[in-house]
């Protein structure tokens, strides 16, 4: 006898997504959440009543079915909000999409010729081979593009060479639109390209109240969600999973029984959870994964305005921040004194460097100098308020010259458990967006009530989900 249809590991986008839908399909699914949180890494904090998204998540998809998902959970709560991004590039601000005359006279006519006779070049004389990032980019765009708006991010983000990172991220994340399309408009007006969306919707409290209120809707539905549960094992015969087991914070052991079990936590954690253990080789690729950490820094600051956008991608060696979010522009409602601006600073990093172990008075201090080096903090601003959160396993890192082979070992192994089913970013170690971490759930639900969608493809060879699309266009 089983004490539940479903036991999903996590309460993220990924995994309450899954529990909601198992409810609606009349099934009766248990969440397991390590933290005391709902929403994984798309939670809202709450800072004495500043409300701070852990990286700005936009609510913008092409999968109807998502989007309709949105719209039932959270209704009139979800609005609609202007877009509006810049790039912070050698002491200037560009427009984000580039914009031909504003990064014509930024750039200045020598660079703009010299980005467009890069292309040229690259285009007679392509990198033969295209496994790794740099290559990749170089090869469709031009090695000056790649230097000018690519390298120095891109490694700020990631910690490591752009020639260690593999083309298959950049084949994923940039696709035909992001950034370098936003320089292909800019340059070459490419009629290829549709323009990035200028809208999206946006839960009035931050993306946690949407989690919470799923967390809610499944509860009252008859699901179980239960937080401070650290998953410890997971027991199988080979063929299927069995049980999983959690401890609470008291340090008690349970054990659940389910026919099914949905994983949105790290693959590292998963294969280290496995009872018994996986053959070597799948366990050994699982412990060559690596991940990309994260911390915010909010800023309470006492001015009621300071600029109109969203975010601001920081393309500055000098600086360490790597984005800043204006949780006011988002929406009012996350700055609870209409006086006073919210910003949050992102900072990439690997648990346990010299970033994340600085303390948070320090960073505080580092992040209001870093806005000052920037321009966007003024002698007479003053920092009222900061807090600190830190988040590990934020980006699956597609390193290692065997990742290839790694990732298809583990997709093989999970496979062959055939009640196991993985999803969002962490369970499959795929860096998409919360839209596809939930597409990947509905369709795991559906393939216990008999489908058999192949979830690993999710997000997989696809145009970005940017690019502007009617919303009925199923992806």
């Amino acid at each position: 006898m089983h004490d539940f249809d479903l036991a999903i590991i996590g309460g993220g986008p990924a995994g309450l997504t899954a529990a909601w839908e198992a409810c609606k399909a009349g099934l009766r699914p248990l969440v397991l959440e390590k933290s005391g949180h709902m929403g994984g890494i798309a939670r809202t904090v709450d800072y004495r009543g500043y409300r701070v998204d852990i990286g700005g998540h936009r609510f913008f998809t092409k999968v109807k079915r998502v989007d309709d998902l949105w719209n039932e959970i959270l209704g009139d709560e979800l609005l609609w909000r202007p877009r509006m991004s810049r790039i912070y590039y050698k002491e200037r601000f560009f427009a984000y999409p580039l914009k031909p005359l504003d990064a014509f006279l930024k750039l200045g006519p020598i660079n703009s010729l010299a980005c467009v006779g890069s292309l040229g070049l690259a285009r007679l004389r392509p990198i033969k081979d295209e496994t790794t990032f740099d290559a990749w980019v170089i090869n469709r765009f031009g090695r000056r593009l790649f230097e000018t708006f690519f390298k120095s991010y891109t490694e700020k983000v990631w910690g490591v060479p752009c020639s260690e990172i593999k083309a298959e991220w950049a084949a994923q994340r940039i696709k035909t639109l992001s950034l370098t399309g936003a320089i292909l408009n800019a340059f070459f007006k490419s009629g290829d390209h549709t323009s990035l969306i200028e809208r999206f919707k946006y839960p009035r409290l931050g993306p946690g109240q949407m989690w919470e209120a799923c967390r809610d809707k499944v509860l009252a539905a008859g699901g179980e969600v239960m937080t401070h549960m650290e998953v410890t094992g997971l027991k199988h015969d080979g063929k299927q999973v069995l049980a999983v087991a959690a401890r609470d914070v008291s340090g008690r052991l349970h054990e659940f029984r389910a026919r099914h079990f949905v994983s949105s936590a790290a693959l590292l954690d998963l294969f280290g959870c496995l009872d018994p253990a996986p053959p070597a080789a799948p366990l050994a690729a699982a412990r060559r994964l690596r991940y990309r950490d994260f911390m915010v820094v909010s800023l309470i600051i006492d001015r009621e305005s300071m600029f109109p956008d969203n975010w601001i991608y920081v393309h500055a060696p000098n600086v360490r921040v790597g984005r800043i979010q204006n949780s006011k522009n988002w929406s009012p409602d996350l700055v609870p004194d209409p006086s006073r601006t919210s910003l949050s600073l992102e900072y990439f990093c690997f648990k346990g460097d010299d970033l994340w172990r600085t303390p948070d008075a320090e960073l505080i201090e580092m992040g209001a100098r870093e806005l000052k080096t920037i321009g966007l903090m003024h002698g007479t601003d003053k920092v009222l308020d900061g807090c600190v959160i830190r988040m590990e396993k934020t980006y699956p890192m597609y390193v290692g010259e065997t990742f290839r082979d790694d990732i298809r070992m583990m997709k093989d192994y999970i496979l062959s458990l055939g009640n196991l089913h993985c999803c969002g970013r962490n369970g499959q170690h795929r860096y998409n967006n919360q839209d596809h971490s939930m597409y990947t759930a509905c369709l795991a639900v559906e393939n216990m009530l008999g489908a058999r969608h192949d979830i690993w493809n999710v997000n997989v060879e696809r145009v970005y989900h940017e690019t502007v699309q009617p919303l009925d266009e199923e992806e």
